[in-house]
């Protein structure tokens, strides 16, 4: 049996990074968001009754985002309904992947695991956490959104600190070194505690 933990962190937290940390030390990664492009590509499962809902959104057999996040903004009620497709089906992909990872440690990268009740199907949760100032420069250093754009996302998200209050760990990733030792850590506890079992 694998032990499994939930890994979530706010917009521009260093949540992939850290991901990948532990896939460094043998864990086995899904990756929410990874899984819901796969499901908006060509041939992917929510291309169909996206497209079905939104015409405009289905462009050369994908779900465009950006058209996504537009209808998102104009029509408030899209938001629940696109959930309601996407969600089951990310949550099949998931279950595939726990019928099928072999490692010890299953790490579920997920930026709303709190928000969507994910932690409570988690052995342990890991928040990734660092200053509002350096979470801000991050973010609009990637050049892909506004100041503003990033306190609407931020705003939408739960805060930082109610995250870090429930979370089993909190990995500071204000440098490299730093988040990697907190991994290494993090997972030597966890196989103790497995081999303990």
């Amino acid at each position: 049996m694998s032990f499994c933990l939930g890994l979530t962190g706010s917009i521009g937290m260093g949540k992939s990074t850290t991901a990948q940390m532990f896939v460094d030390q043998g864990c086995a990664l899904w990756d929410a968001d990874a899984a819901v492009h796969r499901l908006y590509e060509p041939g992917g499962a929510a291309v169909g009754p996206i497209g079905a809902l939104f015409p405009e959104a289905v462009k050369d057999g994908m779900v465009r985002r950006d058209v996504l996040r537009r209808i998102i903004g104009d029509k408030p009620d899209a938001f629940k309904q696109i959930e309601s497709i996407v969600h089951p089906l990310v949550g099949q992909g998931r279950a595939q992947f726990l019928q099928q990872a072999a490692a010890d440690i299953l790490v579920f990268d997920n930026p709303i695991l709190f928000e969507t009740g994910g932690d409570a199907a988690m052995d342990a949760v890991a928040v990734v956490s660092v200053s509002a100032e350096l979470q801000e420069k991050r973010v609009l250093e990637r050049g892909t959104m506004t100041h503003d754009q990033f306190q609407q996302i931020r705003a939408k998200q739960m805060p930082d600190a109610e995250k870090c209050a429930r979370a089993d760990f909190v990995i500071v990733t204000d440098s490299l070194d730093h988040a990697r030792q907190q991994v290494q850590d993090i997972v030597a506890q966890i196989r103790t505690r497995i081999a303990n079992a």
